[in-house]
């Protein structure tokens, strides 16, 4: 992940930035042949990695060391004025930029989580049971995660506004045309999804990458923490982390699939609730309810996340990965708790579910700038749909479909009745907790690494590290006193 990769090659390299006597300009002049439309604040920047004090770098002019000079701290955050020299753009607009990724995010999550509050009523009206039923969201993430890299390769070297904007209008047509979909035609639904997931891989990629461009240091981690409200509304750390998110995914997946239909099962245990009869229309009141607490936990969740990491991190340079790595962890006893009382009491499984996902999702933004600060700028997007791909072919992809395939081998062994629908799908669920915790204890290994990783980053950005060159055939020998390196030929000669 430390690689320039495609930014290198005749007449480029990142150090040209930092070399006091090449003229910034220089830099810039290569920017229309590597597809950017304005300069990228991010990779000039200080990214978070600049705001902590991660210690000297001996022998590095111009950073802190003993050997080099003392960075002042003027230089780690720029004035607004500074960042739109930079960017292009003015603080207003920047911000009206983001006002409408997260619009379009807002729909995009909102058509995701659609499917799980009238699922009761897709299972009736095409005659389906449960593991069919996950395989709907089995079938869009799949399209999406194998599609995501792709994006994210066209997004480090294409115009990212034109990709967007195409996958944007394949996804609403695609979208509009699934709503006319005949009950015997099941299968066209299922293809219909798929192609959700063009449209949304090509978004999801990109659009982060672009709110990297327009800020820094804690006013992109602000920014990506508003941008990340919609979703609940190359380094060792950046692959446990990736793994720790794919921990988050499979819950939530799971989640926002099955959890109106958990809850209302719930209810017709308890009395509470007529049962989804032939030729009658579900209740929505649950799926209601839960979609209301998922975005008010989310935008709870998030921005209590950003700032307890953002206040931690000025006396612990871990503060991120152990905050995500807490709210995983926080989060798992909540949400057995919330499965194991629904028998006895709906009100006391809200809560849980409430404090559940509120813990669950710290993770969000804390995790896309985790990925920011330890990928150099030029193999971020790459670096986002790998993420991408991880925690979806191994959490929300199959998640859906798993839990609904658990549920369905757990109901043959019972005789058919409305409590044995209910203790299936509460069994099935309950390893969103035990996955959840999994999640905690990859984000408690991802600190272990993150210091190092993002010195690294930041250290090649400004093109003071070097790759190792490749080892030769010297070995070392004794001569005249001392111990010195010759070849093998020499000594064999």
């Amino acid at each position: 992940m430390y690689g320039t990769g495609g930014m290198t090659g005749p007449g480029f390299h990142p150090a040209v930035l930092y070399d006091s006597g090449q003229a910034p300009t220089d830099f810039w002049a290569h920017l229309p042949r590597l597809g950017f439309l304005h300069p990228p604040s991010s990779s000039l920047l200080p990214s978070q990695a600049d705001d902590t004090d991660d210690g000297p770098v001996p022998g590095t002019p111009g950073l802190p060391g003993s050997m080099g000079n003392t960075k002042s701290e003027d230089s780690e955050v720029l004035d607004p004025e500074g960042l739109q020299r930079i960017t292009g753009l003015s603080s207003g607009r920047s911000a009206l930029i983001v006002a409408v990724l997260c619009y379009i995010n807002l729909l995009n999550y909102m058509d995701r989580f659609t499917v799980a509050g009238v699922l009761p009523d897709i299972e009736q009206f095409f005659d389906i049971g449960d593991s069919s039923s996950g395989l709907i969201q089995t079938v869009f993430i799949s399209s999406y995660m194998v599609l995501a890299p792709v994006f994210g390769y066209l997004g480090d070297r294409y115009n990212r506004k034109y990709l967007m904007c195409g996958g944007i209008a394949f996804w609403s047509l695609v979208t509009l045309g699934s709503s006319f979909i005949p009950r015997e035609r099941f299968w066209l639904l299922l293809l219909t999804r798929g192609l959700v997931g063009v449209g949304e891989a090509s978004y999801s990629t990109i659009a982060p990458t672009l709110i990297a461009d327009l800020f820094v240091a804690d006013h992109r981690s602000r920014m990506l923490s508003v941008f990340y409200f919609a979703i609940p509304v190359g380094s060792a750390s950046f692959i446990l982390s990736s793994l720790g998110f794919t921990a988050v995914a499979f819950v939530t997946g799971s989640l926002a699939l099955w959890a109106p239909a958990f809850l209302l099962r719930s209810r017709v245990v308890l009395g509470e609730t007529p049962p989804c009869l032939p030729g009658e229309s579900c209740s929505s009141s649950d799926s209601l309810l839960f979609g209301l607490i998922t975005c008010l936990t989310g935008v709870l969740g998030v921005g209590l996340g950003v700032e307890i990491s953002r206040r931690l991190r000025r006396s612990n340079p871990r503060a991120d990965p152990l905050v995500c790595a807490a709210g995983l962890l926080g989060s798992a006893p909540f949400l057995f708790l919330s499965l194991a009382c629904a028998r006895g009491s709906i009100v006391a499984t809200y809560v849980f579910i409430f404090i559940g996902e509120t813990l669950l999702s710290m993770n969000w933004a804390i995790v896309a700038d985790i990925l920011l600060y330890v990928v150099i700028p030029t193999r971020r997007s790459t670096a986002e749909a790998f993420q991408i791909v991880l925690s979806h072919l191994l959490g929300d992809a199959g998640s859906p479909y798993l839990i609904g395939l658990i549920s369905d081998r757990l109901r043959r062994g019972w005789p058919p009745s409305f409590l044995s629908e209910f203790r299936a799908l509460q069994f099935s669920l309950m390893l969103c907790a035990f996955i959840g915790a999994l999640g905690g204890a990859a984000f408690l290994g991802s600190a272990i690494f993150i210091e190092g990783d993002r010195r690294r980053a930041q250290l090649h950005v400004q093109g003071l590290l070097h790759e190792a060159e490749p080892t030769d055939d010297r070995i070392v020998v004794p001569q005249r006193g001392r111990s010195t390196r010759v070849p093998v030929s020499s000594v064999l000669i």
